[in-house]
């Protein structure tokens, strides 16, 4: 395998002395600098979280060697970790039905680099989207849907994500629940967003829940997919002031932008290996 340039860890454990030391003195030992390190310990449940980015100063090292020195120190720790090439883009099959704002935002960005990812493809359970996917020159993927094909179709995107080589599957605004087994298999691979500031207004028509209770903040929530309907580990949220005199349609199209903003973000950390994971909760090495 070629030598890396740049690497990305990230690791968690049970707090203890002495982690960042010896973390430090490896990669030290093995020619490497520390170009930006973060770290945050969760007192209530002991537990230790780290991402840092490193460069390769001296030796010429394979991910693979890198991986195999690493290992001591993770196992004497305990650690659940990853070591990534840092140039290595992170790879995406973009799911959406009909509502195209957050599906915009992401191949915008793409298209103009802010947004570090290598787009597959897109699948949508309606055909109303492919001229805007072709445009930008992607494989569009039509899979209806019905209670009785959902099994089915939900392999085809698996099937789909493995011959592309995708390592993440993004809801833009899919309007479909995935089985259980579908969220068992992209545990931690998956992510959703959520048109509204959970856990309020779980479900449906969040919007028009939101217009009823009279809220004076709306929002958007991205997570990652579990099984439990708006449950997952929450990534990143953000909110807009409205009023008593918008109407739910009102509400929706405020809510666009804050959900094409939202789902960027959230991919965009999940790519950069940002995001650990800690229970319920995650912990975003925000910039």
């Amino acid at each position: 395998m070629s030598a890396v340039r740049e690497i990305i860890l990230k690791f968690s454990c049970e707090d203890q002395p002495g982690i960042v030391a010896n973390v430090a003195a490896l990669f030290a030992a093995q020619g490497f600098n520390i170009r930006e390190s973060q770290q945050f310990e969760d007192v209530e449940q002991r537990r230790f979280f780290m991402r840092t980015v490193l460069d390769a100063t001296t030796q010429q090292l394979s991910l693979d060697e890198i991986k195999a020195a690493f290992l001591p120190v993770a196992r004497r720790y305990a650690m659940e970790w990853e070591l990534v090439d840092a140039d290595a883009r992170l790879k995406v099959l973009v799911a959406v039905s009909q509502w195209d704002h957050c599906l915009h935002n992401l191949l915008n960005a793409w298209k103009q680099g802010s947004l570090a990812v290598d787009i597959v493809g897109v699948v949508s359970n309606h055909d109303s989207l492919r001229n805007l996917v072709e445009w930008y020159q992607l494989p569009f993927h039509h899979l209806p849907i019905s209670a009785d094909t959902k099994l089915q179709q939900e392999q085809q995107m698996l099937a789909l994500m493995e011959a592309g080589g995708a390592e993440c599957l993004v809801l833009a605004r899919y309007m479909q629940i995935l089985s259980d087994a579908m969220c068992r298999a992209l545990s931690g691979r998956a992510i959703n967003i959520h048109h509204s500031f959970l856990p309020g207004f779980k479900g449906a028509r969040p919007y028009h829940q939101a217009y009823e209770r009279g809220v004076k903040l709306i929002g958007a929530t991205a997570h990652y997919v579990t099984a439990d309907l708006d449950e997952g580990p929450i990534i990143e949220q953000a909110v807009e002031r409205v009023s008593h005199v918008n109407t739910p349609e009102e509400l929706t199209a405020i809510g666009r932008d804050i959900e094409s903003i939202v789902l960027n973000r959230a991919l965009r950390w999940h790519a950069e290996h940002r995001v650990l994971l800690n229970g319920h909760k995650t912990v975003v090495f925000s910039r």
